[in-house]
């Protein structure tokens, strides 16, 4: 994505959407390119945001999509093994992708993988070793996130009233298709920006 230059900062004492404020100087511009998104996504000067892959010990864990990402034409992040695929597309006005439907195609899925789309608010995401649950790190997503939780554990404190959407695969377990456990300690929490 370009990075935005503006002589004068509008709304300069609002911190763009992706870096909360963390870089001196930082502020909401509108995007540069007319095919961006529905949603009314800011550009920051300093960092444009890529996508995240949050990985312990070779495993993909999470793939978090920020709001400002752009990228052309169709990007898909999950390996093909993945019971859940994760993708972004972006096409220009007249694009069309032709009718279709899709074929039964018998598969097994023996892990729970979703995706959350954050709607509103601010959200922390903890992030958990699989096996042994241990704490790894934290992230606070913002709203337009996506993020794709494939392995481990996680876990939300809403930092702000929040709304998120969910899709995961079904037939629900109901309580066979989760274990509870205790959270981090909050003064072990650690807060991974960018």
């Amino acid at each position: 994505m370009r990075k935005s230059r503006l002589a004068e900062p509008p709304g300069s004492n609002q911190p763009c959407a992706w870096c909360p404020g963390a870089f001196p100087g930082c502020f909401p511009v509108l995007p540069p390119n007319p095919y961006t998104s529905s949603f009314q996504t800011m550009s920051c000067e300093k960092s444009a945001p890529e996508i995240i892959q949050i990985n312990h010990d070779g495993e993909l864990l999470a793939i978090i999509i920020p709001v400002g990402y752009r990228a052309d034409g169709i990007q898909f992040f999950t390996p093909g093994s993945f019971s859940q695929q994760l993708g972004y597309m972006r096409h220009p006005a007249g694009h069309e992708i032709l009718p279709h439907d899709h074929n039964p195609v018998p598969r097994t899925v023996e892990w729970t993988q979703e995706v959350l789309l954050v709607r509103s608010g601010k959200i922390r995401l903890d992030i958990y070793a699989p096996g042994s649950r241990a704490y790894l790190e934290s992230r606070v997503l913002l709203p337009g996130d996506v993020v794709l939780l494939a392995h481990g554990g996680h876990g939300f404190t809403m930092l702000e009233p929040s709304e998120m959407i969910e899709v995961k695969q079904g037939p629900y377990a109901g309580e066979q298709d989760k274990e509870r456990f205790a959270p981090a300690a909050v003064e072990s929490i650690r807060i991974i920006i960018g």
